[in-house]
């Protein structure tokens, strides 16, 4: 088990559902609460949350499988950002810079499992009839 407050992915995954939650309350309009606003939010928040979740883990091979959960969290969250802009909920800019931080989280995640120690798989048994 480690602390996931001690990783740099759930630090800033944290940061960007931080960043999400302002700007839907800032820019998006009342009638999405229900609907983009709540779907962009829970999708940002799955990253962190899946990271923490990974880290209370015991085997690597588990934390690397809620990490690719965190992956298809931040696919996500990058599409909702584009509709966000195509409905010109947000600007260009705003698109640019929360969207730059979703696609660095991701290499960042891609990275970790890709040097992550191999974990250990067991050997199949070799089947015995009676």
């Amino acid at each position: 088990m480690r602390d996931f407050r001690s990783l740099e992915i759930w630090n800033q995954g944290h940061s960007l559902t931080l960043d999400i939650y302002q700007v839907t309350e800032k820019f998006f309009p009342r009638v999405e609460l229900y609907g983009l606003t709540s779907q962009i939010r829970r999708a940002s928040a799955s990253i962190p949350t899946n990271i923490a979740e990974g880290c209370g883990r015991r085997t690597q091979a588990e934390f690397n499988q809620f990490l690719q959960i965190a992956i298809g969290s931040s696919s996500e969250v990058e599409y909702q950002l584009q509709l966000a802009r195509d409905l010109n909920y947000i600007d260009d800019a705003c698109f640019e810079t929360l969207s730059s931080k979703v696609v660095m989280i991701r290499k960042m995640m891609t990275t970790f499992i890709a040097h992550s120690p191999n974990p250990k798989v067991p050997k199949a048994r070799p089947h015995t009839s009676k």
